[in-house]
């Protein structure tokens, strides 16, 4: 059974952790699904079961967002599972088996994230057109890893955005970009065009596209970092979430790994369920709930808005303290459907 507190850790390392004695209490927390289910009877728990064993038991119609991060098509291991690549033809099979499984459980607005990455995303497409309307593919930059020597370094990976229907949720106001103005304009009468300045300098709120390029890969000096291999940052997720769901809404991840979708739908005031086959990295969710719950931030997001990579200092006001906007405001959630 891995324990990762075996590892020799920098004393700055911030990496989350979990040692025997936890693992056994947040076990306790986790729950399995043999037999049809309410949706009572699973919201905000971390289901801990192989998804095929599961999805036949939840109830019609109950998702509103769903975020999925399923294996990529190459050899990994995940602990103690380990996914193998195969042909792509079977890879799209694999995906079809859960994911038409997985339509019954879906509102007729709801909206569907899947990821992929350059070897995976295709199939994710040619399985995602079959069920779904596809609105958009979300490229998101993952700047880790020093690359390869005889291959350009993988440095993106995709996010398929699709929905039920043509009528869905998506509030583009949640999800401002705050970025500084290289050039700052000006009107004719010498006013300010599309910007504005503050002690920190000139900035502007821009609408975000489908290049990503303001979002750190999690590591050892970042409060949410784990030791999952394939962990989401909390910053992308969150993005999803509030653009694509409303407070109160029932946000579904089948491949919950170390448990990210879970912790930010809970940071940002919005119902979760996750599966997960692995018994560590549901525990490590469990733990990660718990510290949710004394701790809202979500590195990148503050006072409502998303900022750029490396501008910590200027989300610190005039006391060195975050600035912190509760996302239940109402201005934030207005519902547009499309």
């Amino acid at each position: 059974m891995f324990n990762d507190t075996q590892k020799n850790r920098a004393p700055r390392n911030r990496t989350i952790t979990l040692n025997e004695s936890e693992r056994e209490e947040y076990k306790k927390g986790l729950i399995r699904v043999n037999k049809p289910v309410s949706v009572e009877e699973i919201l905000n728990r971390t289901i801990h079961q192989d998804v095929f064993e599961v999805l036949d038991y939840l109830p019609d119609k109950f998702v509103d967002l769903v975020f999925v991060d399923p294996p990529y098509n190459l050899n990994k291991i995940f602990n103690l599972t380990t996914f193998k690549e195969m042909e792509s033809e079977k890879y799209e099979r694999w995906l079809d088996s859960w994911i038409n499984k997985m339509i019954r459980l879906l509102k007729p607005s709801a909206s569907i994230y899947i990821c992929g990455d350059w070897k995976s995303s295709g199939a994710v497409f040619n399985v995602a057109k079959k069920y779904f309307e596809i609105q958009n593919r979300i490229t998101f930059e993952r700047e880790k890893g020093r690359g390869a020597k005889t291959n350009w370094k993988n440095c993106s990976e995709d996010i398929w955005f699709c929905t039920m229907s043509k009528t869905y949720h998506f509030n583009v106001d949640a999800v401002m970009i705050k970025r500084k103005v290289i050039a700052p304009y000006h009107d004719e009468v010498g006013k300010a065009k599309d910007w504005h300045e503050d002690e920190n300098g000139k900035y502007r709120m821009t609408h975000p596209s489908n290049i990503w390029t303001d979002i750190t890969i999690p590591f050892w000096s970042m409060p949410e970092n784990t030791d999952h291999p394939t962990q989401k940052p909390e910053k992308l997720v969150a993005k999803v979430i509030l653009a694509s769901s409303k407070p109160g809404d029932i946000v579904f991840d089948p491949f919950l790994g170390s448990g990210t979708t879970s912790v930010v739908a809970k940071k940002l005031g919005r119902n979760y369920i996750g599966i997960e086959i692995d018994e560590f990295y549901s525990c490590l969710t469990e733990k990660r709930l718990q510290i949710a719950g004394n701790n809202r931030t979500v590195q990148g997001y503050s006072d409502g808005i998303f900022w750029e990579r490396n501008t910590l200092n200027e989300q610190l006001n005039g006391n060195g303290k975050k600035n912190w906007k509760s996302e239940n405001q109402a201005d934030l959630f207005s519902v547009k459907c499309v």
